[in-house]
């Protein structure tokens, strides 16, 4: 009986030492495969006075431009992140600036000793106690020291333009949900005329189908057309509401969150980029903060070159010490101090610092590659962006064409069967088409707004509260459709 109640306490000790730990008074980890974890209270605690940290706009407040995208930087975990990274790279640095200077220690020791007998000397003991100064300080080191303290200062800087690019990136994140939003709800508006227009149809036909002018076919066209457009508002209706989720969420907001943008009154005035591709190449290389903090890493790994060859030579180094000693036997009381100057020489390390020195060479032709790369992605994207705008801008000029076009084909269409000359299908064709151009209209204006903020981005002339500053003071502006 004595072994079988040994064999189950020690199973039982065996099955608590391999159940995990309680968190916070629930269990660590899920009881089965299959089933959920219970999140503690202080865990949904936390998640909820995260929440409260974001700065939610009043309910119905009317938000700017320049709000929605301060809301965002505000908000937004990734500035925040690339914010602290810089701060910790320019304390880091701050940390190498140190090496210029000696280091200075001081010291207060107590010892107790017992001394054995010696010819001509008695066994004894004694206290010693007394504080002492120390001092040393690297003279020469070859370029080790200048090379630590630059690679430093070079990630700093890359760090802060790391930042900044996180901040502009964020800016265009945040424009690009927004003209998104705003172009959903001028096509929805847009829609909205159109199904007022497929009303006035439906009444037209039903009135003269009253008094025999019209047969019971034009009526069920009439309103099969006011259908498919009330059908397409209700789709724009769903997309406005998820457009506005997702500029909610670009602000760092939750999608639920309520609030409305006014209309831009940049969106009135259309203008072509006169400067060419290869000046807003150019500017883009001296503007765009990735470049700068590419080449920055890159003087970060020629620095750590320095650092690998310093390795090899010798270093020159100073130190002193200064002492007060006290003691229980006077012959060891009083005060003491040394200085050395010491020449170290490396003479064989395994070949570990030739391997060093090799692998931050390769680090650094890396890292100069890197900033080629990232050159030509840059002329890559401004060539697009810049093509881009001026896709968008012909085709607002052609929308705002097409949409005067539609309008008084419509208009004529109208007329037509008011006055009995005019089939319903000519009228239905007319209004179809005029329900296409102002969509398009919409969308290539928002499109030209997007286009605009890209390549300002591209060139590195975006701003950090989403002002523009690409265009000379001498370039043309047109109107489409004003």
């Amino acid at each position: 009986m004595r072994p079988r109640i040994a064999l189950a306490v020690l199973a039982a000790a065996g099955a608590c030492a391999h159940s995990p730990p309680n968190i916070d008074g629930v269990a660590g980890a899920p009881p089965r495969p299959n089933t959920l974890w219970r999140v503690p209270a202080d865990v949904r605690e936390a998640a909820v006075r995260d929440s409260a940290r974001m700065r939610v706009p009043k309910l119905g407040d009317s938000l700017t431009l320049a709000e929605v995208v301060d809301l965002a930087l505000e908000n937004n975990p990734a500035t925040r992140l690339s914010w602290a990274q810089a701060r910790a790279a320019a304390d880091v640095y701050g940390s190498a600036q140190g090496r210029w200077y000696p280091d200075l220690t001081g010291d207060v020791n107590v010892t107790r000793s017992r001394s054995l007998a010696a010819p001509g000397r008695a066994a004894g003991e004694r206290t010693q106690y007394g504080p002492s100064l120390n001092l040393s300080y690297l003279v020469l080191d070859f370029g080790g020291r200048s090379g630590t303290v630059d690679a430093a200062r070079q990630t700093a800087i890359a760090a802060d333009l790391s930042h900044n690019a996180t901040v502009v990136n964020t800016v265009l994140a945040v424009e690009s949900a927004a003209f998104g939003f705003l172009a959903t709800r001028a096509e929805r508006d847009a829609q909205r005329s159109a199904v007022e227009q497929a009303q006035a149809a439906l009444d037209a036909a039903t009135e003269r189908h009253r008094v025999g002018l019209a047969t019971i076919a034009d009526v069920l066209q009439a309103r099969t057309a006011r259908s498919q457009a009330e059908l397409t508002l209700e789709s724009l209706e769903g997309s406005l509401a998820i457009a506005r989720g997702s500029l909610a969420v670009a602000m760092g907001l939750p999608a639920n969150a309520h609030y409305d943008l006014p209309e831009f009154a940049e969106t009135d005035s259309v203008r072509a980029v006169t400067a060419s591709v290869d000046s807003l190449i150019d500017l883009a290389v001296r503007n765009r903060p990735e470049l700068a903090a590419a080449r920055a890493q890159a003087a970060a790994a020629g620095a750590q070159v320095r650092v690998a060859r310093a390795a090899m030579l010798p270093s020159l180094g100073f130190t002193a010490t200064g002492a007060n000693n006290a003691s229980t036997v006077s012959t060891f009381s009083g005060r003491t101090y040394s200085i050395g100057l010491g020449l170290q020489i490396p003479l064989f390390t395994g070949f570990s610092q030739s391997y060093d020195l090799s692998a931050a060479q390769e680090e650094a032709r890396a890292a100069s590659a890197r900033a080629d790369i990232t050159r030509q992605q840059i002329a890559q994207q401004v060539f697009a962006a810049y093509y881009g705008l001026r896709t968008a801008t012909d085709r607002v000029r052609t929308s705002a064409d097409l949409l005067a076009s539609a309008t008084e084909s419509e208009s004529v269409a109208r007329g037509r069967y008011r006055e009995g000359v005019g089939s319903i299908v000519d009228l239905l064709i007319a209004q179809s088409a005029l329900a296409a151009a102002r969509a398009q209209a919409v969308d290539a204006r928002w499109q030209w707004r997007t286009a605009l903020a890209q390549l300002a981005h591209d060139i590195g002339a975006l701003g950090p509260s989403g002002q523009i500053s690409l265009f000379s003071p001498h370039t043309s502006n047109s109107a489409p459709g004003r």
